[in-house]
């Protein structure tokens, strides 16, 4: 099945440590996440590991879940990310028009409602569904990253608007998708529309009343990434290294990065300790890399800034000239770990490319890059002393060129992971990952730039991944200190669920077919499994009430890959959800934007 990319998106429409002496404005917030009773942010924590120290569900009993309660969110589409509990209240999210609920635990009776007007002229502005990624909590207030970009803070207790603040011009395509994260008195968000051509940037705003605080290119003049020549660091040569002058302007071809992409729609992690945030920068407009020529800096990158002034300490780029739409934003776990033997203060990613990358985070070192995923072929390793991947010239698509079809390029444009967060388990030290494992035909045509409109330049066939087991996913177990795999468990579609781990040893993870399932840390062995209304593309999270233990997850078929069935397309048509074998979901699940709650029975 091959689609012409671009008329069908227009179609498809932590642990928490405080160091001494440092103030935080957000007070309730730094209680909320100290208190593993509640799941205060998107990830649980600050540093995106995404594990929970409850431990009343183990992997002995997990098998006498049963459902508590559910919730209907009464949208359709695709459900991402997970709700936040605080303190006896849930406060929950929508796709598009993107509803607000706070929910009172005690009767799951709902509190208030916010529900914003939005111009639904955005829909057809968004990639690929009209997915949110969830909210955020801090100094009394709900965070919602609108669709149309504006950032919205909603009074906790009555859900009164409290400031609004305008991010981006959806009729340019800078729309948002991304859950807003707050850390110390600053909102950090991002901004999406890679495939409209907009230049990406993080932005900071104020806590308390909205104000800008910063905003840091991806792309372009030093001055407006806000990196200091002398001082910002990259990896190169194999030593930390100054960036230098123009490290960017030098690897694009005239104005190009002026519509450069380099967008910023995934997860957020934060070191207090360090007073840094780290994050990723996506895939470089547009698809078509012959009309793009150079590494474009910096596209495709992890990043390291300071948090109050937006400065950026370090930056490194995984995929130079991308190719393949290997867009480069999905999470940065914090974790210290022994990396090769030695203790350190680790930065782990696992990127669409297929390779597993481990950072030092305070400046950028770079350890560890092996694939995690063995049918990984676009490269062949990574150069340890220069960073770059070394491509294997039959699946360049710069090489073959325009109107060229390269075939058999694994992974896809999807990814070995995308958006969908991995977990890190301190108790094991080990990394728990939801991956694709899809291969693509790629061929990129000529495309010309129009503001607000789709800037693409990609005709793409998607299937599962050739002579393996014969499934579009897997779950794998990583061990990052190394660059190895501990396990890994076939899935017959991709594993688009966020994980979770916990302390009872039990490993939580959702399908596109709507199975919630608790697995073994150890070998990956089932333990339980629920089906539940529809697809689970949300995150899992827990959370404990009156002495009683939670599980949760949104189900709600979307994304990039369940969008075909989310917009509402027929199976044979050639949209976004039409890849290949996601055809098939139609088989396994239906339409619906729902919250089911588990615990243990009695």
């Amino acid at each position: 099945m091959n689609f012409r990319y671009k008329t069908s998106l227009a179609a498809a429409a932590f642990a928490l440590v405080a160091a001494p002496g440092m103030s935080h404005a957000a007070a309730d917030l730094d209680k909320a996440l100290a208190n593993p009773e509640n799941w205060a942010a998107q990830a649980g924590d600050e540093y995106n590991q995404r594990y929970s120290k409850l431990a009343q569900i183990t992997d002995k009993n997990v098998n006498k879940l049963q459902v508590a309660w559910t919730f209907s969110t009464g949208v359709l589409r695709g459900h991402e990310g997970s709700p936040l509990v605080i303190d006896g209240t849930m406060y929950l999210h929508s796709p598009f028009p993107n509803k607000v609920f706070a929910i009172d635990l005690e009767s799951q009776k709902i509190i208030w409602k916010y529900e914003p007007k939005q111009d639904p002229a955005v829909i057809p502005q968004m990639c690929c569904d009209t997915v949110n990624r969830g909210l955020a909590f801090g100094d009394g207030k709900i965070l919602l990253q609108q669709a149309d970009s504006n950032l919205i803070a909603l009074d906790a207790k009555s859900g009164k608007l409290v400031w609004s603040v305008k991010n981006g011009d959806p009729k340019l395509g800078a729309v948002n998708t991304n859950a807003p994260h707050v850390f110390k008195d600053k909102v950090i968000t991002g901004i999406s529309g890679g495939e409209w051509g907009v230049r990406g940037f993080l932005a900071a705003y104020n806590l308390k009343d909205g104000t800008p605080a910063w905003k840091g290119y991806s792309v372009g003049p030093d001055a407006e990434m806000l990196i200091d020549p002398a001082k910002t660091t990259t990896w190169t040569d194999g030593k930390v290294t100054p960036v230098g002058k123009d490290s960017s302007l030098k690897t694009w071809k005239g104005d190009q990065w002026k519509i450069g992409g380099g967008t910023t729609w995934g997860w957020y992690s934060y070191d207090r300790a360090l007073n840094a945030v780290f994050y990723g920068t996506g895939n470089p407009s547009t698809w078509n890399p012959s009309q793009r020529p150079g590494d474009n800096k910096w596209s495709m990158s992890i990043w390291s800034r300071n948090l109050d002034t937006g400065k950026v300490n370090w930056v490194y780029q995984m995929t130079p000239f991308d190719e393949w739409d290997f867009d480069g934003i999905n999470e940065m776990i914090l974790a210290d770990i022994p990396v090769k033997g030695k203790p350190t203060k680790a930065l782990v990613h696992f990127d669409r490319n297929g390779f597993g990358y481990t950072l030092d985070r305070t400046n950028g070192a770079l350890l560890v890059a092996e694939k995690y995923d063995p049918v990984v072929n676009w490269a062949t390793h990574v150069d340890m002393k220069s960073g770059r991947p070394q491509v294997v010239s039959k699946y360049s698509t710069a090489q073959n060129g325009p109107d060229v079809n390269t075939k058999g390029v694994c992974p896809a444009a999807l990814g070995s992971k995308d958006q969908q967060p991995a977990a890190f388990n301190p108790k094991t030290g080990l990394f728990y990952i939801p991956t694709n494992h899809v291969c693509m035909d790629y061929e990129p045509f000529a495309v010309d730039y129009t503001a607000g409109q789709p800037y693409v330049g990609a005709t793409l066939s998607m299937f599962p991944a050739p002579n393996s087991h014969g499934g579009m996913g897997n779950f794998t177990v990583w061990d990052a200190g190394q660059g190895k795999i501990v396990w890994s468990k076939p899935e017959k579609f991709s594993v688009w669920s966020g994980a979770l781990t916990t302390a009872g040893d039990v490993l939580f993870y959702g399908t596109l077919e709507g199975y919630l399932k608790a697995v073994s840390l150890k070998d990956g062995k089932e333990l339980w499994k629920f089906k539940t209304p529809s697809g689970i593309i949300g995150n899992v999270f827990t959370y404990q009430h009156k002495g009683k233990q939670y599980v949760g997850v949104f189900s709600g078929i979307g994304g990039w890959a369940g969008i075909g069935m989310a917009a509402g397309l027929e199976k044979d048509t050639d949209g976004l959800g039409a890849v290949g074998g996601y055809r098939e979901l139609n088989q396994y699940t239906e339409l619906g934007g729902s919250l089911t709650v588990f615990a243990l029975g009695e």
